[in-house]
């Protein structure tokens, strides 16, 4: 018999992985940088939500750390894509 974590385990993941699929499509296919950097953002937060489910579905609390290391590294690709986008620099 399934208990509740493992069926939200199992409802939750594939919608994931379809959204993956589609921000990947948009990643390689987009028509501009804004659009590039977006998509790969959505890939980031969507994989991080994931990990920390797959921290929750296997009951152990360090595996939240890469979750957290992978969103802190998606919010740093925003910060310097936009400075990016704004200046044409990376610098100071």
């Amino acid at each position: 018999m399934l208990d509740l974590t493992q069926l939200l385990f199992a409802v939750l993941a594939a919608p994931y992985m379809v959204a993956v699929a589609l921000y990947a499509v948009r990643a390689v296919k987009g028509p501009t940088i804004p659009d590039i950097v977006l998509a790969v953002d959505c890939i980031s937060y969507d994989l991080a939500v994931f990990l920390a489910l797959y921290s929750v579905y296997y009951q152990s609390p360090l595996m939240i750390a890469p979750a957290i290391l992978l969103s802190l590294w998606a919010y740093l690709l925003d910060v310097f894509a936009s400075k990016y986008l704004v200046s044409r620099e990376v610098g100071a």
